[in-house]
């Protein structure tokens, strides 16, 4: 049996449909072998591009010609992207963290780029693609990190604010940097000079800032204020497409890139009440456009050219994250986090990420470096991304195995063991409530409107000092070790609260506690009903369970509702 009556019978249909359905098809059966593995997703699309890529496939559906028409729906997921980071972009999350954003993605940004730029000038001479390339290996992947924080129910550890905190940093510079990149990027037969071009890149970087600053506080409001009234789902859908569209195409225009006017659309409605219905409205657009992206990435890989380059790629992908990850985790130490914790912000933060591949594809096409880098450097980007989640995983159990071989204990940042002890030394009769998130702090200051006295440990360096400035008893120090419980004066406490939900913490928590009082009242917390029976075992005189007690408001709110 040959394929000519398929072939034949395919005839008729648009190649770029044929591949779209092929693409599509192959992204659902690979994400659903990778998701029953455990795995990212993302992974599966980059594995369906160089599947499709190296079968043969494309010269069947068109050739070159398919493949330049799905890049360029790929661009559109990218648009998408930066529209959707303008819109979840918070300036109050910004301030938040700034400390950490700025000092912590400031050190890490910069050391990246300054040692890979200059490592890079070894593999080609040219300075803008050593820039382009030092940028693109720094940058992180925001999507992979935090989803995979999120899967590990980490998403609220220290570490994770950390991976957050650097992540917006590295979002605020890369917008900068798309809208420099003009310059970096050779214009065929140009000669002018960089100060002429800088000049008209201030012009028209103002131009469009002045225009989208109208666009946003009076035309983009105005508008959907207008659709709103329509009560029109549909109107309402094409009109936020058409801003974010418009936006970016005025920014092309204007030679400033179209993904810096999707930001610039994305911050004009970031801050107004159709904030969450857009979220809504476009996640499922940005998705299925990102999909394709990555895809996309997968199709420019050639399987013979990586089975040649083998070598230099996994160098390059060990290199890359390890290197990214020590970086981060001395920073992490230095801004005050414990080591385990900083080791999950420096593993989190270690692969590269979306922007790393878009800039490489743009750099890809103006020859500053030859097709051999070019395919090292998108598989390494790729297969890092690819890792992340699996290593993330190893994270805490190689974080406990570190420390049980006396890595880091008894050498917490800016915060001595001295000190701690005098600050605890007048207590008696006290709880001891470890974490102060949300449950933290509204237990807390029951406690303490109660007439009982108070002892936080907490992780957050941040949230120590501003304790700390209130006076309140607090330590900067980690529920899993061993001295911690020596420092909380456990054997005078009447209770301990552990209000974070990572059972694992918790587990190690309590048996330190047990060991040293028996007796003590043990109140602790758990994500999963699974856990729950875990921690009574463990020692827990009563264990909160978050699924148990959304249920049970959810019913008496539905019971309200209802007039029961």
């Amino acid at each position: 049996m040959t394929l000519a009556p398929l072939i034949a019978a395919a005839e008729g249909i648009p190649p770029v449909f044929a591949l779209l359905a092929l693409m599509l098809v192959g992204v659902v059966l690979v994400s659903l072998l990778l998701l029953r593995l455990r795995q990212s997703m993302l992974a599966g699309y980059f594995i369906c591009g160089v599947v499709i890529a190296n079968s043969g496939v494309l010269d069947l559906l068109g050739g070159g010609e398919s493949h330049e028409r799905v890049s360029q729906m790929a661009e559109f997921g990218v648009v998408l992207l930066m529209f959707t980071l303008g819109l979840e972009f918070s300036l109050g999350e910004l301030r938040f963290l700034r400390r950490l954003a700025f000092v912590g993605g400031g050190w890490q940004m910069g050391l990246c780029v300054v040692v890979t730029a200059a490592t890079s000038t070894l593999i080609h001479p040219s300075w803008q693609g050593a820039v382009i390339l030092s940028v693109a290996l720094a940058m992180s992947s925001t999507a992979v990190s935090l989803k995979s924080f999120q899967d590990l129910g980490l998403e609220s550890s220290p570490g994770a604010r950390m991976a957050l905190a650097v992540a917006i940093f590295q979002d605020l510079f890369i917008i900068v940097f798309f809208l420099f990149l003009p310059l970096l990027l050779p214009e065929a037969g140009v000669e002018t000079s960089l100060l002429p071009r800088l000049g008209s890149l201030v012009l028209r970087g103002g131009a469009f800032v002045i225009l989208a600053g109208v666009a946003a506080r009076w035309v983009i409001p105005w508008l959907l204020n207008a659709v709103t009234h329509t009560r029109s789902r549909e109107l309402f859908t094409l009109s936020v497409i058409g801003s974010c569209v418009g936006l970016a195409f005025i920014g092309g225009l204007l030679d400033l890139g179209l993904a810096l006017g999707a930001f610039i659309a994305g911050l004009a409605v970031s801050e107004s009440i159709f904030k969450h219905r857009i979220l809504a409205d476009v996640m499922p657009l940005k998705d299925l456009f990102l999909t394709l992206f990555f895809v996309s990435v997968g199709l420019m890989i050639d399987i013979k050219a990586a089975a040649v380059l083998w070598l230099p790629i996994c160098g390059l992908t060990a290199t890359l994250m390890l290197a990214k990850a020590s970086l981060i985790t001395v920073i992490g130490r230095r801004l005050g986090l414990a080591h385990r914790q900083a080791l999950m912000a420096g593993i989190g933060l270690c692969s590269a990420g979306e922007f790393s591949l878009v800039l490489l594809q743009q750099a890809g096409g103006f020859a500053l470096w030859n097709n051999d880098t070019q395919q090292t450097l998108l598989a390494a980007s790729a297969l890092s991304m690819g890792l992340l989640p699996a290593l993330l995983k190893f994270g805490q159990p190689l974080g406990d195995w570190l420390v049980k071989r006396g890595w880091g204990r008894g050498k917490p940042v800016k915060f001595d063991a001295g000190s701690l002890r005098q600050r605890v030394a007048g207590l008696k009769d006290h709880a001891i409530i470890c974490g102060h998130g949300p449950v933290g702090e509204k237990l807390n200051k029951a406690l303490t409107d109660a007439g009982v006295r108070t002892l936080v440990v907490e992780l957050n360096a941040e949230t120590v000092r501003n304790l700390q400035r209130q006076g309140q008893a607090v330590l900067f120090a980690d529920a899993s070790h061993e001295e911690t419980w020596e420092l909380t004066k456990l054997k005078s406490a009447r209770m301990v609260a552990l209000t974070f939900p990572d059972a694992t913490v918790n587990a190690q928590a309590l048996a330190m506690i047990r060991e040293h009082r028996p007796d003590i009242a043990v109140l602790a917390r758990a994500r999963f009903s699974s856990d729950v029976d875990r921690l009574k075992r463990l020692g827990a005189t009563q264990v909160v369970n978050d699924e148990t007690e959304a249920s049970r408001a959810m019913e008496d709110a539905a019971l309200t509702l209802q007039g029961a």
